[in-house]
């Protein structure tokens, strides 16, 4: 079992290169010896396909994913965590640090040069802060990854693999949905963390998908409806689009109409075929000028 699971170790690697957690970057790195072989062996990465990995922290991912990846590319923005990780992952040789931020770096071009045309999968335990921003410009940049098997708070994890139609569905949920094909993998407890968070967290998987389970003319109409169905969620589905979309009642309930909708729908109730269906009448309003 690897020393970075010990509590003892990692503070003291932690401590001689003057490393402090800091609350702002949301770091809480894991010591649980069980949780990270389970994501390295479910993530999907082998010995024909490279992971990347967001956040390595002290490298108790790394560590894993080097095992059983024939190549580990991990982004790290905290340029403090640099000596250590060349310290806790010096005995991989398959594994290239870069220092960066991953909502800034050309992810598209980074997968090119460093996996020259193969496949790859990006595995991450993500901080909260940033969990929606980093999954959605993945999936909307369409970057050649197989899977994202990523670690997020309980909550959040519920949401986005909440499938459309259900209570639980959020605007996340139904882009998700669009993208891939989420599952929840395992539940991890507050305690396997250090410093401990106050809630629980979970990993899940999403599986990228070929192509959208529905059909639309439009996708950035498509998200447009989605976002602004959910902008108020204790209204009527009717209420929240003519808010967001910024249209007359009486348009949106021609829309609603056409789409076969009833009127006092909500947002969680629909599917991604009434999204869509919802989707293409409002790009036909758009499109005749009404």
């Amino acid at each position: 079992m690897s020393r970075l699971t010990e509590i003892s170790y990692i503070r003291n690697v932690l401590g001689k290169h003057g490393f402090t957690f800091s609350k702002a970057l949301g770091q809480n790195f894991l010591v649980n010896p069980n949780v990270c072989p389970k994501m390295a062996e479910l993530c999907g990465a082998s010995e024909t396909v490279g992971a990347i990995e967001i956040g390595p922290g002290a490298g108790v991912l790394t560590n894993e994913l080097a095992q059983v990846a024939h190549k580990v590319v991990a982004i790290e923005l905290d340029k403090r965590l640099l000596p250590v990780l060349e310290e806790t992952l010096a005995g991989h040789d398959n594994v290239k640090i870069i220092n960066g931020d991953v909502m800034k770096l050309d992810l598209r071009q980074l997968i090119a040069e460093e996996f020259g045309g193969g496949n790859a999968v990006i595995c991450a335990n993500l901080p909260y802060y940033i969990t929606s921003p980093v999954i959605m410009r993945i999936l909307e940049e369409k970057l050649p990854v197989d899977s994202l098997t990523v670690m997020v708070q309980k909550e959040a994890a519920d949401r986005i693999c909440a499938k459309p139609g259900t209570r639980e569905s959020g605007a996340i949920s139904a882009a998700v949905h669009y993208y891939s094909e989420p599952e929840m993998l395992f539940k991890v407890s507050r305690g396997s963390f250090m410093p401990a968070p106050n809630v629980d967290s979970a990993v899940i998987k999403l599986n990228i998908l070929q192509q959208p389970p529905v059909a639309v003319s439009d996708e950035k109409a498509f998200f447009r409806v989605v976002r602004a169905s959910f902008l108020q969620r204790r209204k009527t589905l009717s209420n929240s689009l003519s808010s967001g979309l910024s249209m007359p009642k009486a348009a949106i309930a021609g829309i609603l109409s056409a789409a076969g909708i009833k009127p006092n729908a909500r947002a969680e109730e629909m599917t991604m075929e009434q999204f869509a269906a919802i989707t293409e009448e409002y790009v036909g309003k758009l499109s005749s000028g009404l």
